[in-house]
């Protein structure tokens, strides 16, 4: 339980270091708007990204993994249109702040080991 609210904590940061690193992608209500938009894109990542990576495995494996990308951007503005303070100006800033945010996990999943 302790992990999974650190790592709650840390998608949160992350999420605020892409609103810094990607233009176009806006926390404007702090952390609070963080960590309830980690909790979101972390749900619909979980629920509809799941089924959509499903349905979409054959163009994944035809593009090497690329259209995940857009996968996650779908779900980051979809989140953003969910959870106030929390804003993404379009495709762009939510394909580069997806791509951000990967290799942002992957090194809280380095961090934060099983």
């Amino acid at each position: 339980m302790f992990r999974l609210i650190i790592q709650w904590l840390l998608s949160a940061v992350a999420l605020m270091l892409v609103s810094r690193i990607v233009p176009g992608f806006y926390m404007n209500g702090g952390f609070q708007s963080a960590l309830i938009a980690a909790v979101v894109i972390g749900f619909l990542n979980a629920t509809l990204g799941a089924v959509l990576k499903f349905i979409t495995f054959p163009l994944a494996i035809v593009s090497f993994g690329i259209f995940l990308l857009v996968i996650n951007a779908a779900m980051i503005l979809f989140a953003s249109d969910l959870v106030g303070g929390f804003y993404v100006a379009g495709w762009t800033p939510a394909f580069w702040g997806a791509a951000v945010l990967a290799v942002l996990s992957l090194i809280i999943r380095f961090v934060v080991k099983d």
